[in-house]
């Protein structure tokens, strides 16, 4: 088993058109991807998809 600092952590994807009416939690690896993760989810209010962008 993984001793320390775990590998996967917990974000939020929060939506770039209408921020604060659409989020999403996922699970991410730092290793493969360091940086800000970028999902095209479905926003039920706009009823289409966007970019979704992790917040911090």
């Amino acid at each position: 088993m993984a001793k320390g600092k775990d590998i996967r952590q917990k974000v939020i994807l929060d939506c770039t058109e209408a921020p604060g009416t659409s989020r999403y939690s996922t699970m991410k690896n730092r290793r493969n991807t360091p940086g800000r993760l970028e999902l095209k989810k479905y926003n039920p209010v706009l009823r289409k998809h966007t970019l979704h962008r992790e917040t911090k």
